[in-house]
């Protein structure tokens, strides 16, 4: 062992509950927090793999930032020195918190590389007291030594085995121009020695298919003889025959997440549920169950990975994110639930109790918690330096905008990294657009046109001009690298100024428009809006008596 890892040890306690309240101060509330969507290259319509990801996370207030490549010198990460002296480490687009720049986490390097997480518990027991890296830490290392996914892959694995991982169960996407993959990680209950503190397995999503993890450990049983799709750590199996949580002779073949995962019916409720709208949406034609999202006993697992019915776009990808199990019996926007207006937001907690029953609400993608939710670009029909891109946007996927950062960016888009979530602030991107969805969620059915309206608008916009904006970076960058990039840092700059300056307007002519209960018409008059007749049925039912008039008003 050496020198670093001996006293590492001995302050280990110390590093563990620092760590904890750090973490515990960026990312409030991660239960059943973010949902990822993996795009591999045959199922693009562009030839480009992506990755989505939801940051949600109650109280949460992000800013993205720009962690420099490294000629040589150390850099070292989350307190840990893992490159060796004299490594050159890659330049990583990413977000940190308001004032805890450790935990800064990584979202694409400039080799196109890009991950993505959720967050699954597993079991208690098996949460370490030891250890260095936190996802966020361990994903942006990563980053900083990796051209590849496979390589970012094996990184993963290997600063989680050589320095300890501190964390809960976690499912990070990984993807490059040409690859995907998702790497399943967890403890290993380690309160003394870093060594074997984890156990991990990494799995190949196959070229031409999709797929997605929400919070639950996504990866089941696994080849072990295929070194060219699955790598695993060297205990991924005999830890959990060591810890009963597997038993060889049962003639069952070794599953990842029945061995470590959490499976229960609550979890599926909840997150896989997400999994299977995703998958519906993408390829009806398979007509998948709800059962197993439900709970159902014996109900069949989702597929690993599924065929969309059609290659997927950039807005095919963010249309899929905006979801509220629409025009399903969970639909969030109908039902007493969601009130006269169709309100799609449920208030947490998800589980609650009346007269001894417990009940819970749904959890649909789209969620009021989400601080930022991204799609990543990685391609190889274009350099590095234009390839690797970023669509950004604000808070609910639902009623957000995204704008493309490219990943080559020198700086980013200054709404994008002032506020606080303790002060409102309009200059600042996540309360503009936070303002903005928050204004509509009372009277939902009625302003979600609006905001819809203007998201198109702007995202019809910057997705018809990327062809033209790239083709002239290319041509910059064939004979100068630098101004390509300081062109693409202005233009993401440019383009997500100018959403966040149209949704400041929106915010105006929502206000005008939808105030004090009226819906202000072209004309200037105020007419009376009203409520649904089912939902004053339910009215009825409930307090009739109190609002019935006198028998003489119901006379014919």
């Amino acid at each position: 062992m050496n020198l670093f890892l001996r006293r590492f040890l001995f302050f280990a306690p110390i590093f563990s509950i620092l760590a904890s309240v750090l973490t515990a101060s960026l990312f409030v509330g991660q239960t059943y927090a973010c949902t990822n969507l993996i795009v591999t290259r045959g199922a693009s319509a562009d030839n480009s793999c992506m990755i989505t990801y939801t940051a949600d996370s109650a109280g949460f207030f992000g800013r993205l930032a720009v962690l420099e490549a490294s000629d040589g010198a150390s850099r070292p990460v989350g307190g840990v020195d893992v490159f060796p002296e004299g490594t050159k480490t890659h330049k990583v687009l990413g977000f940190c918190g308001e004032t805890v720049v450790d935990t800064f986490q990584g979202i694409i390097n400039d080799c196109q590389v890009a991950m993505a997480e959720t967050t699954w518990e597993g079991r208690q027991e098996l949460f370490n007291t030891v250890g260095m890296f936190k996802y966020p830490q361990l994903m942006t290392a990563a980053l900083q030594g990796a051209s590849t996914a496979r390589e970012a892959v094996l990184l993963l694995g290997k600063f989680a085995d050589e320095y300890g991982y501190i964390d809960e169960g976690e499912s990070i996407s990984v993807c490059d121009k040409n690859e995907a993959w998702i790497f399943d990680i967890c403890g290993t209950g380690s309160t003394e020695k870093i060594e074997n503190s984890c156990v991990w397995v990494a799995l190949r999503v196959p070229d031409g298919e999709i797929t997605a993890h929400a919070n639950m450990a996504r990866i089941g049983v696994f080849p072990k003889d295929d070194p060219e799709n699955c790598v695993y750590s060297d205990n991924v199996e005999s830890f959990a025959i060591e810890k009963g949580l597997y038993d060889p002779n049962s003639g069952k073949p070794f599953s990842f997440y029945e061995a470590y995962g959490n499976n229960g019916v609550r979890d599926k409720r909840v997150c896989e549920k997400r999994v299977w709208s995703l998958f519906r949406r993408a390829a009806p034609s398979l007509n998948l169950s709800v059962d197993y999202a439900q709970g159902v006993e014996g109900a069949e697992p989702y597929p690993w990975s599924i065929k969309p019915d059609h290659p997927l776009t950039t807005a095919d990808v963010a249309a899929l994110m905006r979801d509220h199990y629409d025009g399903t019996e969970f639909d969030l926007s109908e039902g007493v639930d969601a009130g006269p207006y169709g309100y799609a937001m449920r208030c947490r907690p998800l589980y609650w109790e009346v007269d001894g029953k417990k009940y819970a609400w749904e959890r649909p993608i789209s969620t009021q918690q989400t601080c930022f939710s991204i799609i990543t670009r990685s391609t190889p029909d274009l350099p590095d330096v234009v390839g690797g891109l970023v669509w950004f946007g604000w808070d609910d996927t639902y009623t957000t905008c995204y704008t493309p950062i490219y990943a080559a960016s020198t700086r980013v888009p200054k709404s994008t990294t002032i506020g606080s979530i303790s002060r409102f602030d309009m200059k600042s991107g996540w309360w503009t657009f936070n303002f903005v969805a928050n204004y509509a969620y009372p009277r939902y059915r009625e302003m979600i046109p609006d905001v819809k309206k203007v998201q198109e608008e702007l995202e019809t916009y910057f997705f018809q001009l990327q062809p033209a904006i790239e083709k002239t970076a290319v041509e910059l960058a064939k004979t100068n690298s630098e101004l390509a990039v300081q062109f693409l840092t202005d233009y993401s700059e440019m383009q997500t100024e100018k959403a966040r300056d149209r949704w400041e307007q929106l915010a105006n002519d929502l206000i005008v428009k939808f105030n004090d209960g009226y819906t202000r018409s072209s004309d200037g008059k105020y007419p009376n809006v009203g409520y649904p007749e089912e939902w004053l049925r339910r009215v009825v039912k409930e307090k009739g008596e109190q609002f019935l008039l006198p028998d003489e008003e119901n006379k014919e």
